[in-house]
């Protein structure tokens, strides 16, 4: 059975830094392109970013959040800087194999989620 557990989201104030954490079981963990997506209350499930072999950012996310992962330990980290109130959402971690196609973007082609932890950044 495949788990994603995420952890690490606080309430912040603006240009804090958070780091949030994804544990994952029950799958081939260097085998999935592993993914950080968010939602805010009222809107739709947005790409945050992922990793394969190397990373993959949101534009509005860019030079201000880090996606790493260790196969090792089966986690990936999302290293969160200069937080700015519309980061706000609930973030979510996600799997997808490898050889599925290049579409890193769409939650669609996710096939494991995490339930989320909540990142609030106060203005």
């Amino acid at each position: 059975q495949v788990q994603l557990v995420e952890s690490g989201g606080a309430l912040v104030q603006i240009g804090d830094s958070l780091r949030l954490s994804c544990a994952a079981s029950g799958l081939i963990f260097s085998k999935q392109t592993m993914g950080w997506f968010r939602q805010a209350p009222g809107k739709e499930r947005e790409f945050v970013a992922a990793i394969t072999s190397r990373p993959f950012y949101a534009d509005s996310v860019k030079g201000r959040f880090t996606i790493s992962r260790d196969n090792a330990k089966k986690t990936v980290l999302l290293q969160m800087n200069s937080l700015k109130p519309e980061d706000s959402a609930l973030y979510y971690c996600a799997a997808r194999p490898d050889y599925y196609n290049n579409d890193y973007y769409t939650p669609s082609e996710y096939n494991h989620w995490g339930q989320g932890t909540q990142v609030s950044v106060a203005s």
